[in-house]
C-alpha cells in the first residue's frame, strides 16, 4: 500500500462513502467560496484506491485552526475499505496538522459504530436520518403515525404550493434561509453562497421555495441528489408558518418528487441528539444512524463544541435573534465560515 497526495478525488469505487460533501465538486465549491486550502489523500495498492481523504483547512480570527471534512455539510470526505488504509490516512492527517499547527481535526463519516484508534475520540452528538422510499408515496403513508398522517394531511389542505428549481429561484432560497436562520439565532451564508453552490454542483443540485396559498414565502430547501439517495443539505420554514404545518409540506413534497425519480433513500440530514429537529425527523419513522465525529487534539487543545447546544453560545444565540437583519446578514457570513 501507498498513500499520496492527489489533486482529485476521482475514485467511482469510493463515491458513496465519500458522501457528495466529500466529492470534488463540493470540495471545489468550499475553496471558492471561501478561499480555503483542501488536501486531499488517496491510498492505493496495485493502483486499486483503497481509501480517500478530503480536509479542508480553516483559519478564523474566532473558531481557530483547524482541519475538517465534509466542510458545511453532515458528512463525508473519508472512505475506506480496510483498517490498515484508514490508519494510513489518520496518521497523515495528523502529521499535516502538526506541520501546519492546527488545534484539532474533526473527521465526520458514516460508521458510527466503528471506534476510533488511539489519540483519537469520538464525539457522540450527531445523528442522520433516512427514510427508505417505497414505490408509491401511499405505502409510505401507511407506516406513520396516525397523528402524523393527519398533519400531512392537514398541511396539504392549506393551499401551499412548491416549486423546485435552480439558479431561477436563488433570490427567493436565499431569503427564506437567511430569515429562517436568523429567527433560530443563526448566521447564514450569502447569496453568492448559494449561487457558487449551484454553479458547481450543477444538476445534482435543486432548490425548493415554499409558498403560502397568498403568495407569499414560507420555507424552503437545498437538496442534493447522489446516486439513488436525495440529502437535504438545509430545510427550514419560516416561524409563522410551523402552525399550518408547512414543514410537512415541504418533506412531503420532497418525497413524492424522489419517489417519482426512481430514488431509493430520503437522507433528512444530521441533527444533535435530543434536539427538536430530532422529534420531527423522528415523526417520519426513518431509520436513524449515529454518525462517527472523530476528532485528534492538538497538545493542550480541547474538544471542540460549535453548536448551539453549547452553553457559551447560549448569550449570542439570543442577542442574535434580536438584531436587525441589516446587521445580521453582512455580518453571518464571516461568522458562519468558521463553523465548517
Amino acid at each position: 500500500m501507498k498513500i499520496q497526495r492527489v489533486h482529485s478525488l476521482d475514485f467511482p469505487a469510493l463515491e458513496r462513502k465519500l458522501s457528495f460533501s466529500g466529492l470534488d465538486s463540493w470540495m471545489n465549491f468550499v475553496s471558492d467560496i471561501y478561499h480555503y486550502k483542501i488536501h486531499r489523500y488517496a491510498v492505493s495498492e496495485d493502483s486499486h484506491p483503497l481509501a480517500a481523504l478530503a480536509l479542508v483547512e480553516i483559519e478564523h480570527p474566532i473558531f481557530g485552526h483547524y482541519l475538517t471534512t465534509a466542510p458545511f455539510g453532515s458528512y463525508g470526505g473519508f472512505a475506506f475499505e480496510t483498517a490498515a488504509a484508514r490508519g494510513l490516512l489518520l496518521d497523515e492527517a495528523r502529521r499535516l496538522a502538526e506541520d501546519i499547527k492546527a488545534e484539532y481535526i474533526s473527521i465526520r463519516f458514516d460508521e458510527g459504530a466503528s471506534s476510533p484508534p488511539d489519540h483519537w475520540s469520538q464525539d457522540p452528538a450527531y445523528f442522520t436520518y433516512r427514510i427508505d422510499l417505497p414505490s408509491n408515496s401511499d405505502e409510505l403513508l401507511k407506516t406513520f403515525s396516525s397523528d402524523h398522517r393527519n398533519h400531512i394531511r392537514k398541511s396539504i389542505r392549506k393551499g401551499f404550493e412548491i416549486r423546485f428549481g435552480h439558479l431561477e429561484l436563488l433570490d427567493d432560497i436565499y431569503e427564506v434561509l437567511a430569515q429562517s436562520m436568523h429567527e433560530l439565532g443563526s448566521p447564514y451564508h450569502s447569496k453568492t453562497y448559494l449561487r457558487k453552490m449551484a454553479e458547481h454542483l450543477g444538476g445534482t443540485l435543486e432548490f425548493a421555495v415554499l409558498y403560502t396559498a397568498e403568495g407569499k414565502i414560507a420555507g424552503g430547501g437545498v437538496f442534493i441528489y447522489q446516486g439513488d439517495t436525495v440529502f437535504n443539505l438545509h430545510a427550514n420554514i419560516l416561524w409563522h408558518t410551523r402552525s399550518a404545518y408547512a414543514g410537512e409540506f415541504l418533506y412531503w413534497s420532497v418525497i413524492e418528487r424522489a419517489i417519482q425519480k426512481g430514488l431509493k433513500t430520503f437522507d433528512l440530514g444530521r441533527s444533535l441528539i435530543g434536539s427538536g429537529n430530532e422529534v420531527f425527523k423522528m415523526k417520519w419513522a426513518p431509520r436513524r444512524q449515529n454518525l462517527a465525529y472523530w476528532h485528534w487534539l492538538a497538545p493542550g487543545q480541547e474538544l471542540p463544541a460549535l453548536n448551539q447546544k453549547n452553553p457559551k453560545f447560549q448569550l449570542a444565540i439570543a442577542i442574535w435573534k434580536r438584531l436587525p437583519a441589516f446587521i445580521v446578514r453582512p455580518l453571518g457570513p464571516f461568522l458562519i465560515r468558521g463553523l465548517a
